[in-house]
């Protein structure tokens, strides 16, 4: 089966309106969606750079990073910090092997 833009955009509606109902009825989705929505525009993004859509891509690979970003930035902060402190220690440990 070859799956073209309609046929993505179908299944993308046909995704978002089945979260709806289950939202409807009391299931819901909405923070495993707001973590997935970045990852789905950024691939969608890369299918329309790829189809010789290199405007619309970009746009919209760059909204996803953004998105991505603000969702990730907690664990990128933590990242940044556990980083900092080993360089820390690691500054530490070269100042005690050097004899004055």
């Amino acid at each position: 089966m070859d799956m073209n833009g309609k046929s993505a955009l179908g299944v993308l509606l046909v995704i978002i309106g089945g979260l709806v109902v289950l939202n409807f009825i009391g299931i819901n989705f909405g923070t495993i969606i707001g973590y997935l929505l970045p990852f789905i525009l950024i691939g969608l993004g890369i299918v329309g750079w790829m189809n010789n859509k290199k405007l619309l891509g970009g746009i919209v690979i760059a909204i996803g990073a953004m998105m991505l970003i603000n969702k990730l930035g907690g664990i990128l902060m933590l990242v940044l910090a556990i980083g900092l402190i080993a360089a820390g220690f690691g500054l530490f440990k070269k100042n005690k092997r050097r004899a004055y």
